[in-house]
């Protein structure tokens, strides 16, 4: 449109990065490149030109509908059909998992499973999942599927998933459907260092010509659009910076006039005003294609006949240029291959135990909880769940929800034998792992980390595996907005009584105490309760997603209210279980999924439970990954007896490791080792540096830092970060002194030593205070005192407690309190309340932080490193939380000292 020139013209200047005022003619002289009506075009062409355009544009005719895709043949062996196959690796697969024979319930969906598989044609899809998986673990690569396809006994046969059928109460239509068009999507994933190898093994199998990711469509959104709209108007890149800083994550499209003077701009200034409404225009716009987080398209025949595909900036990958909703649309399917951090890290912690001789005594004998008493009321009579299996290992881990944890659980260990640590040696549900879990001691483990489900632990207080199934999924918008978390607390600690309107209805809600928690509960809801067809309800669900944007739920309200009316439900639970579909469109867990990721949970924390040095190293080497920072995982690694010592060039490798006495053969679990920190934790030191550096003191000790140097062949660049590090302690003493002895190195290759080193001056050694300053500039952490420990006089002077003050605090108590911002949280549940997470040598203060004071102090909730709060105790039961009333940015009190804090939506 004509109106939009200037638009187009900012985004011109966008694109070639360069201010409008110097784009000269890469603009468009006028605005005459527009649609127009035919009325218009009539008058400026005559009439047999507009009809050879017409008759041009009618010849030129395609559809979509034309493309074939095909899926490739490579996985299926001479003499068999993709069906045989299928067959085959599936029944050979479940005498793998059930060696006493196949459960009758199991045996009947297998069955039920490979015939709609194969009516719908999708048995080289499960065959390429099966194949990658496969190699996956050839390699030993962790890898575990999880969503929709935890559903599908054939994906739990294959090895896919880890969700036992038998176990657990599955709905296969909430994988596939006859009544959907729609292919399946089974996600998996890898150690997120080694998801590359998975990559690649497909692009080797298949040519870079038929595999190809799929693409990203990247939108503008507020703070993106100032930042680019803001340089093509000639912005410096200061006050570029500073308009972006005005958005916080909450303000949604809006960009406020408030916020603007708060940073310092004339909101009436004519080139601001242009640059707000050029950014409010281009929100939601298209700004570039990225790689999608893992999903690959492989063809039988080139991919170029299909789809357009293009070189990924990346080396050795190659992108599709249009999205998985494209692609869905065209019948495409897509294979998953995504990252999990928290793989990564267990696969490090395991490394970690191998190569420090650890072996635990458990892992030889199959433990399983099974024939232990049931749980007493109100724990919730749940579905069981599951096996957790690794191919280095044929011992399975079986968690039997139904079963009491045992009064103790071994923990002996020994030195290693031949076979390494794998997911089989985790004892199934060991009661010291879960108090420590109810005592949400959570910090690094996976999902069950966050501030809101630490508040929830204590309060669900998980005794079995399936509690950590419930808790994966309660915490999330779904459950929350339909409101279905407090009642089911109160039913769970006995405070509400259990009912059910119905027999049926009884045997959809019974293992959650009535109460709605997954997606497939109210699928199976509107079937049992208003008649809908299993393809029917998966259209509810599809539509749970949609509903606010769409208003998509409407038509299914009228079904559902005369369904259940038909059948004896009052219209009050019918309009109850409508909430709940609504609650379930802001984001919730199928109950496989929320199993799948639970066994992630369960076995991260008995390996923080029983192993905290070595599941600390295996976070810090996993590095970057999750909620909590370096300097986190390492005070919380202290806070539970586990020694940590720092770098150093006499001693440290590349990554962290475990450090201390070894273990004796049946001496049992002795001391925790100590955790040596890697020279992968020194900023600014180079991975080649490090990589000579233990290579030539494999050789020898080093003496000094000049030995170190030339024999190592560092640039004083590498010995100067060393230094900062305080890594050069055993051969040169204190930080200064090092840093005075990397002064008389050579520039380049320290091969000689200046004259000015023949004299070594006495030099002060630095503050505590200054060391710590320091430690966080080149570390990241400190081994040293924490920040707050050094500053406590000052604070206690003010009349400012602790954190284990606060946590000791009777209910409604009025205190102040200081700590460094580790995390903000404003979640989109919380009507508008921030939570901030402060640290100081004694633990973790959670801070509530009222909206209307969120407004109030904008700059000190977004802009403290180091916050004090004024407020009052809120205690419900072992749930503390410190609810502000003033806070005061305190951040000068630290200064040089940097600690990062982390912000999440």
């Amino acid at each position: 449109r004509r109106e939009r020139k200037p638009l187009h013209d900012v985004l011109a200047a966008v694109r070639a990065v360069t201010p409008l005022a110097e784009l000269g003619r890469r603009v468009l002289p006028n605005a005459e490149r527009c649609l127009r009506p035919i009325a218009r075009l009539a008058q400026l062409y005559p009439p047999e030109l507009l009809a050879q355009s017409v008759e041009i544009a009618a010849r030129c005719t395609f559809s979509l509908d034309e493309l074939r895709y095909e899926y490739p043949r490579e996985l299926v062996p001479e003499g068999e059909t993709a069906t045989s196959w299928l067959r085959r690796l599936t029944f050979e697969g479940l005498v793998e998992r059930y060696p006493a024979g196949t459960p009758g319930k199991v045996s009947k969906g297998i069955e039920h499973e490979l015939a709609l598989i194969a009516e719908l044609a999708y048995e080289a899809y499960f065959l390429t999942v099966h194949d990658i998986v496969r190699f996956a673990r050839g390699r030993g690569i962790l890898c575990q599927g999880r969503g929709s396809a935890a559903n599908s006994a054939v994906c739990y046969a294959l090895g896919i998933t880890e969700v036992d059928p038998e176990r657990m109460q599955v709905l296969f239509e909430r994988f596939i459907s006859r009544e959907r068009n729609e292919p399946p999507d089974i996600d998996v994933d890898f150690e997120h260092e080694r998801r590359e190898e998975v990559m690649q093994y497909l692009y080797t199998k298949y040519g870079r010509d038929r595999a190809a990711l799929t693409a990203a469509l990247a939108t503008y959104r507020p703070r993106s659009a100032l930042r680019d709209v803001g340089k093509a108007f000639g912005l410096s890149l200061d006050q570029v910076d500073r308009l972006t800083k005005t958005m916080a994550w909450w303000d949604g499209r809006e960009i406020q006039r408030e916020r603007l003077l708060e940073a310092g701009f004339d909101p009436d200034n004519p080139v601001l005003a242009q640059v707000v409404e050029f950014a409010h225009l281009l929100v939601g716009f298209p700004r570039h294609l990225s790689q999608h987080s893992g999903g690959f398209v492989i063809a039988r025949d080139k991919l170029t006949r299909l789809v357009p595909v293009e070189n990924a900036a990346m080396a050795g990958r190659t992108v599709i240029q249009w999205d998985k909703d494209d692609l869905d649309a065209l019948g495409l399917l897509k294979v998953d291959v995504l990252a999990l951090g928290m793989l990564t890290a267990v696969r490090k912690t395991f490394d970690a135990l191998d190569a420090f001789g650890v072996y635990n005594a458990v892992g030889a004998a199959h433990v399983s909880h099974a024939a232990q008493v049931a749980p007493s009321a109100p724990v919730p009579h749940a579905a069981r769940v599951a096996h957790v299996a690794h191919v280095t290992c044929d011992a399975h881990i079986t968690h039997d929800v139904h079963a009491t944890p045992a009064p103790s659980a071994p923990r002996a260990s020994s030195i290693a034998p031949d076979r390494p640590w794998c997911l089989a040696d985790i004892p199934a549900e060991d009661p010291t792992t879960y108090a420590m879990i109810q005592r949400a001691d959570t910090i690094g483990v996976f999902q069950i980390e966050s501030r809101a489900q630490m508040t929830m632990l204590p309060r669900l207080k998980p005794a079995r595996f399936y509690d950590l199934v419930i808790e994966v999924a309660i915490v999330r918008p779904g459950p929350i907005q339909g409101g279905m978390v407090h009642p089911y607390l109160r039913r769970r600690q006995g405070l509400e009584a259990v009912t059910y309107p119905s027999a049926a209805v009884q045997a959809v809600l019974e293992r959650t105490l009535g109460v709605s928690i997954f997606q497939e509960q109210v699928m199976q809801l509107v079937v049992v309760a208003a008649g809908f067809t299993p393809g029917e309800a998966d259209r509810v669900r599809r539509a749970m997603a949609a509903w606010r944007r769409k208003g998509g739920l409407e038509p299914f309200r009228d079904k559902l209210f005369a369904g259940m009316l038909a059948r004896g439900y009052s219209a009050e639970y019918a309009e109850q279980i409508f909430r709940q579909i609504q609650g379930f469109g802001e984001y919730g867990f199928p109950e496989s999924h929320a199993a799948s990721f639970a066994l992630l949970v369960y076995v991260s924390c008995w390996l923080k439970c029983h192993h905290p040095a070595a599941f600390a190293c295996g976070l810090l080497n996993a590095q970057p990954l999750g909620f909590y920072s370096p300097s986190e995982i390492v005070q919380d690694a202290k806070r539970h007896g586990v020694p940590v010592l720092p770098p150093d060039v006499n001693v440290s490798v590349f990554d962290c490791v475990l450090e201390g006495a070894r273990p004796v053969a049946g001496a049992g679990a002795g001391s925790s080792p100590g955790l040596r920190l890697g020279l992968k934790m020194i900023k600014g030191l180079s991975v080649s540096g490090v990589q000579r550096l233990v290579a030539a003191r494999a050789q020898a000790p080093f003496v000094d830092v000049a030995d170190l140097a030339r024999r190592a062949q560092l640039p004083r660049t590498d010995v100067n970060a060393l230094a900062a590090a305080d890594a050069l302690t055993g051969l040169a003493g204190h930080r200064r002194e090092a840093w005075w002895q990397a002064l008389g190195l050579d520039a380049d290759t320290a091969l000689t030593r200046s004259p000015r080193d023949a004299v070594q001056p006495s030099l002060l050694a630095p503050t505590e205070g200054e060391d710590v300053v320091l430690d966080y500039a080149s570390l990241g952490l400190t081994l040293r005192r924490h920040p707050l420990a050094l500053l406590r006089e000052q604070l206690k002077a003010r009349g400012l407690s602790t954190a284990e003050a606060v946590r000791s605090a009777r209910n409604g108590q009025t205190i102040r309190a200081c700590g460094i911002v580790t995390c903000r949280q404003r979640p989109a549940t919380a009507s508008g309340v921030v939570f901030v997470t402060l640290e100081d040598e004694t633990g973790y203060i959670n801070v509530v932080v009222w909206p209307t004071l969120v407004e109030r102090q904008r700059r000190e909730v977004l802009g403290s490193r180091l916050m004090t709060v004024y407020g009052h105790v809120q205690r419900e039961g072992e749930v503390v939380h410190l609810v502000a009333g003033r806070l005061v940015d305190d951040t000068r009190l630290l200064g040089r000292l940097v600690t990062e804090s982390r912000d999440f939506s």
